[in-house]
């Protein structure tokens, strides 16, 4: 009796046993659709750069450029940049945008202290037709997206506009007005990237919720130019200027975007060498 009671309580647990590990591969195995689901579920980005001359008057419809500026080894610059986003992953639209990181080639130099900066207090506000002239950092771009106007989701047309922002960051103010009127600020922030990169934006884009308990606006496209120049004593001084010395194949750029429940999508891109 007590032979044959042991042997079926050792045959029960072998089969506890047995049962736990067919229910972990079962969830396993049903977990891995998901898993991969979850995985591809990000949208499809793409990321065109160029390397142009810095206008003279960031706010002026006239495109007047400073001269000997643009893709020339070691000259000032402005970087100019256009990001697509497409997807169905967040109710037909691309989720919502929470990050961007840009990457700069290494030896690109970055001069912040010959500019104004726009107080924090009036980009908080939102108030930067205050900011000063030379904390202009861009002409205004261009911000295409999705937002909810009562029950339906539409498209919206919005301009952006960088400033220099105190401790040496950037900030990016978007604007749009119809159908609804938006005011977002993002803050952005430099650090140095490892090789082939050198300075590295890392820029926080809030969520924007244009009526309470709708969907988040989401982002389609971004199209900006960012750089600027001033003349101090008729030396030009640039915020930004071209590596001396340009790799074979041209000048890697990356950039990591960040999205509402966290797919990343990182995106990179060569600008060609300078002509000789």
């Amino acid at each position: 009796m007590t032979a044959r009671l042991a042997g079926q309580h050792r045959s029960f647990r072998g089969s506890r046993r047995i049962s736990r590990c067919v229910a972990a591969i079962s969830i396993a195995l049903l977990a891995a659709p998901l898993v991969a689901a979850s995985a591809l579920a990000a949208p499809v980005v793409t990321l065109k750069a160029r390397v142009v001359p810095v206008p003279v008057n960031p706010n002026s419809a006239k495109s007047r450029n400073y001269p000997h500026t643009g893709n020339l080894l070691g000259a000032g610059a402005a970087v100019e940049t256009l990001f697509t986003i497409s997807g169905t992953e967040y109710g037909g639209f691309p989720p919502p945008l929470i990050g961007v990181n840009v990457y700069l080639p290494s030896g690109t130099k970055l001069h912040p202290q010959g500019f104004a900066s726009c107080p924090t207090a009036t980009l908080e506000s939102h108030e930067v037709q205050h900011c000063p002239r030379k904390s202009i950092a861009s002409p205004k771009g261009e911000v295409l997206g999705v937002v909810s106007f009562g029950g339906t989701r539409v498209q919206e047309k919005a301009t952006v506009q960088a400033f220099f922002a105190p401790g040496g960051g950037l900030a990016f103010f978007t604007e749009g007005r119809s159908p609804v009127a938006l005011e977002v600020l993002s803050q952005g922030s430099f650090t140095t990237a490892a090789r082939p990169f050198g300075p590295e934006l890392v820029t926080q884009v809030p969520l924007v919720s244009t009526v309470p308990g709708a969907p988040y606006a989401s982002v389609e496209r971004i199209k900006i130019k960012v750089g600027a120049a001033t003349k101090k004593k008729g030396k030009l001084i640039s915020y930004g200027t071209v590596p001396k010395k340009c790799p074979k194949g041209g000048f890697p750029g990356k950039a990591e975007l960040k999205f509402f429940g966290g797919a990343m999508v990182t995106v990179t891109t060569k600008v060609p060498c300078p002509k000789k």
